[in-house]
């Protein structure tokens, strides 16, 4: 498909990123000269430079025959100018556009019709969504959900006393007693896929799938369950903690938010009365202990510098918060950030492309289009969901007669609300949840392309 880009930055750029593995032409506008030829050092795409809101630059970029316009600039006007300008100049092309500021978040919605967009992005409310997830099931990395939450695969670094070391997966069942399948390992940067004679090592990170019910077993089996969580220390005051703040006002989690601009803490204060404001310096320890950062129950570190927010989420391992999560804006293959304890990594950018892929996938396959994607193992596994339909193949036949592709594995099969962990034995139905991990060497766009036949 012939897509266009507008914005070059966090997301812009991973965006391309996955894109272009898959085939895609691109083609990026962006008024900085110095973005576009740094990004052209690295993909083939194509890159036209000037403000993607006028007809000018649009045309230039060939709007009329794309098939797909991401606006994803800094500023949300000229994203909602430059998808109705698109949409004026090609009637036909599908428009995304990254809205950000809580001001225009309903009425962009509302209002899709005028401004001709197909679909609304914004990071950091899905980034708030993923850190209360996390906060609700404390003692795992991240965790993604499928089936309407009948499915769940939960991210868990392996310890060194942890019941799961040196252990075979094929008799890791009567060590964790908890019905789990372990799906891919990440291992020393690289996403495995194992078998049943994969052995856990220290600092490997399994990535575990079952019910919700069976996670939290699997938590308590391994005595790292944490207390729940009641108060929570959010350090930065950006559009990400406002998001969170009104997550945890709806789960009855108190928080509390340090900001050091004064002004933004008299905003944030504003409109989230029932949350406590605090203006302060979050990178001074003495700060820090003077606000009793060791009773809370969770630190979740969301200013917009990496190393400060690394830092922090150390100093709160130190100070043994129970529950800690870290914001990385750039952490991609970072095998160093594998080694520190600063909790759960949230990457705002990552969980974002993750749901424009599988937009961009659902374009190209009208049927049998995957109904959820999430990157694992730092973008090089896949956890993809689909819908068993009347052309899905091998219905009703074991999954022990089939020949499925190497390096994927079927992990769940959701039948309503019921969701089990796959076996010789069963079988797809139509209208099953089937979810597929791949580590990515094989393109996965349908539930048919597993087979090998």
């Amino acid at each position: 498909m012939k897509i266009l880009i507008a914005g070059g930055g966090k997301v812009g750029s991973s965006l391309i990123r996955q894109l272009t593995t898959e085939g895609h032409e691109i083609t990026l506008i962006d008024r900085s000269a110095g973005v576009l030829e740094e990004i052209m050092e690295q993909y083939d795409i194509i890159a036209v430079q000037g403000n993607s809101a006028t007809m000018s630059v649009l045309e230039q970029a060939g709007v009329g025959e794309a098939n797909l316009l991401i606006a994803a600039t800094d500023a949300d006007e000229v994203n909602l100018l430059c998808c109705m300008t698109a949409h004026v100049m090609n009637p036909e092309i599908h428009t995304i556009a990254r809205i950000r500021n809580p001001e225009y978040r309903d009425q962009s919605y509302l209002m899709r019709d005028r401004f001709a967009l197909n679909m609304i992005i914004n990071p950091e409310e899905e980034a708030a969504k993923e850190i209360a997830r996390l906060l609700q099931l404390p003692g795992f990395m991240k965790i993604d959900m499928f089936a309407r939450g009948s499915a769940e695969i939960a991210e868990l670094r392996i310890g060194a006393d942890s019941p799961m070391k040196g252990v075979p997966l094929s008799k890791l069942s009567a060590n964790i007693r908890s019905q789990v399948l372990i799906c891919a390992v990440q291992r020393d940067g690289q996403c495995i896929t194992p078998d049943g004679n994969f052995v856990l090592q220290e600092n490997d990170i399994a990535y575990v799938t079952g019910s919700q019910a069976s996670l939290a077993s699997l938590l308590n089996n391994l005595n790292i369950l944490k207390r729940k969580v009641r108060q929570v220390l959010i350090v930065g005051g950006g559009r990400i903690s406002y998001y969170l703040a009104k997550e945890l006002e709806n789960s009855g989690i108190r928080a509390t938010i340090v900001e050091s601009d004064g002004k933004r803490c008299h905003e944030l204060a504003t409109v989230l009365p029932e949350i406590t404001v605090v203006q302060g310096d979050a990178s001074s320890q003495e700060f820090l202990d003077s606000e009793g950062i060791e009773n809370f129950d969770a630190l979740v570190t969301l200013t917009g510098m990496d190393e400060l927010n690394i830092v922090i989420s150390l100093y709160g391992d130190a100070r043994k918060v129970p529950v800690i999560i870290t914001k990385l804006s750039h952490a991609e293959n970072n095998r160093v950030l594998d080694t520190l304890p600063i909790g759960s990594v949230i990457s705002p950018k990552e969980l974002i492309c993750s749901s424009l892929v599988r937009y961009v996938r659902a374009m190209q396959n009208k049927e049998g289009a995957a109904q959820t994607i999430h990157m694992i193992a730092n973008g090089q596994g896949e956890a993809i969901e689909f819908i068993v339909d009347e052309e899905t193949k091998h219905i009703g036949e074991p999954l022990k007669d089939l020949k499925i592709k190497p390096n994927v594995l079927v992990v769940s099969i959701s039948r309503g609300w019921n969701s089990e962990l796959p076996h010789g034995n069963s079988k797809f139905a139509l209208g099953d949840n089937v979810v597929i991990v791949t580590n990515g060497d094989t393109k996965i766009l349908q539930l048919n392309d597993i087979f090998e036949d």
